[in-house]
Order: C-alpha cells, then sequence, then structure tokens
C-alpha cells in the first residue's frame, strides 16, 4: 500500500473539505527519520531479531513495540516504535491465518519501511521506500 492510498478521496461531485492529511506531516518526518529507521531495520534483521521489523508511527501512546523516536523529544509530529511480525502476530494485530498473505506484501526493509499508521480514523501499514543516496 503506497501512502497515497491513505490520503482522503476527493468525494464524487462535491467539492471537498480543504482538511490537511495528518499523513503531509508523516511523509515530512519519514524523511527526517529514513537513515535512522533503515539502520535499525537492519539491525534487528543482522542480529536475528526477526526477518520483519515493523515500524508504528502514531500521535497517542500505543502499547506495542519500543519507542525510539519520540514527537516530543525532537520536536516533531510523530512518534516511531519499531516492532516486529512476530509480536504483531503475538498481540493478535496480525491474524496468525494471514501471516503468509502478510509475508507475500512486505518488502525488502533495506529497500523500504514498514509503516504501521495509527490515525483516529483507523490503522494500515504503509510501506515507505528510502531514498538512494546520491
Amino acid at each position: 500500500m503506497d501512502i497515497e492510498e491513505l490520503l482522503p478521496q476527493q468525494p464524487e461531485g462535491g467539492k471537498a473539505e480543504q482538511k490537511k492529511s495528518p499523513l503531509v506531516s508523516l511523509e515530512k518526518d519519514l524523511e527526517l527519520y529514513a537513515d535512522s529507521l533503515k539502520e535499525v531495520a537492519i539491525e534487528i534483521k543482522v542480529e536475528g531479531i526477526s526477518a520483519n521489523p515493523i515500524f508504528i508511527a502514531h500521535q497517542h501512546t500505543v502499547s506495542i513495540g519500543e519507542v525510539i523516536l519520540d514527537r516530543k523529544e525532537l520536536n516533531t509530529e510523530w512518534t516511531i516504535q519499531v516492532s516486529t511480525l512476530e509480536e504483531f502476530v503475538q498481540k493478535g494485530i496480525i491474524n496468525p491465518e494471514k501471516k503468509t498473505l502478510f509475508l507475500k506484501s512486505y518488502k525488502k526493509p533495506e529497500d523500504y519501511m514498514c509503516v504501521f499508521v495509527i490515525v483516529p480514523e483507523g490503522a494500515n501499514f504503509i510501506y515507505y521506500p528510502y531514498k538512494a543516496k546520491g
């Protein structure tokens, strides 16, 4: 799933409210955090903790994973926590029967950050590419 798919859609035949999506600020924060997140994802794989790191982006308090980037400390919009596929299955966020399906869509953690975005309207997974150094 791409970030655009989570953005509010224009209603058909009507004018959309000019409400700024929280995902605009998320994208800005993910750009800022990208190098740190990539380092953490690779470390989780190398240390054998999990082959499937998952980052959680939120603006509240969540009880999964560990805080690695706190929005209050960094003066940003989003707090990022790190977790794993195994913890998501254990906590029932990913149904064990859907684990195989999830793994089919999971992108290489060296190239993409898997982010579980939590907003008041709900939550969803996105894959955000790390920018190539150029």
